[in-house]
């Protein structure tokens, strides 16, 4: 890759596409680009070994992870808000497991890491994914340390397995939290509440006791008959 000095950010873009397309060929990965930005997509599998080789390659040297998060393609491409239904019937993902429609496949679950390069003044984005209810990939951490608290925050939230992380526990929610709350099937008001027991003199865990309860949208139709009401009084001045 050139240094970027007296290169567009288009050209530098498509000497980077070129570079991954080369190295890669033979590695069932696919490239996606848009919005000025390049996304590697890549088996599971290959993760460490495509890893390793983006941060050590000269022509690449994405030596820094700026970023690492999952995502649930559960219900990806399903309007659940559909106005015209749901103004009349709700909408009640949090009340009715049964109500929503998961996309079970090997592609549900994914893994994406933000890559960056100083050398070259270059971002990167990978994309893995996870197949199961118990998806997994392999830990970063010893390629890059900074996925370490990035990869718990995974775990905790959507329920990915990180193989090798060195301490894979929970970070944003409590300890005793039950289930992944950015899953896309996890019931809205929650499944567990906590409090404080005075005569215990310990904190409890019980059932959620909050009503469950179907929400409606608020919906803005366009309506002739009410454009004459709304519409500014009229005022007459007087002749000069």
């Amino acid at each position: 890759m050139t240094d970027g000095v007296h290169t567009t950010p288009n050209e530098r873009l498509d000497t980077l596409a070129g570079e991954l397309t080369n190295r890669f060929a033979g590695f069932g990965c696919e490239l996606e680009r848009g919005l000025g930005e390049l996304t590697l997509v890549l088996p599971v599998g290959r993760l460490l070994e495509v890893a390793r080789t983006l941060r050590d390659q000269s022509e690449f040297h994405f030596e820094q992870l700026i970023d690492l998060c999952g995502v649930d393609y559960g219900t990806y491409g399903q309007g659940e808000w559909e106005t015209e239904d749901a103004s009349v019937t709700g909408f009640g993902r949090g009340v009715d497991r049964a109500d929503v429609r998961i996309q079970e496949s090997d592609r549900r679950y994914a893994v994406v890491y933000h890559l960056l390069s100083l050398r070259h003044n270059m971002r990167l984005r990978l994309r893995v994914y996870a197949a199961g209810d118990m998806p997994m990939v392999d830990s970063v951490i010893p390629i890059w340390a900074s996925a370490n608290w990035f990869e718990r925050e995974a775990f905790d939230l959507y329920g990915i397995l990180f193989r090798g992380h060195p301490d894979l526990r929970r970070i944003l929610t409590d300890y005793g939290f039950v289930g992944h709350p950015f899953r896309k099937d996890f019931p809205l008001i929650g499944q567990v509440e906590m409090r404080y027991d005075p005569e215990k003199r310990r904190v409890v865990y019980e059932p959620v006791s909050i009503e469950p309860r179907t929400l409606v949208p608020k919906v803005i139709r366009e309506d002739n008959r009410f454009l004459r009401a709304t519409a500014a009084p009229q005022v007459t001045l007087p002749n000069a």
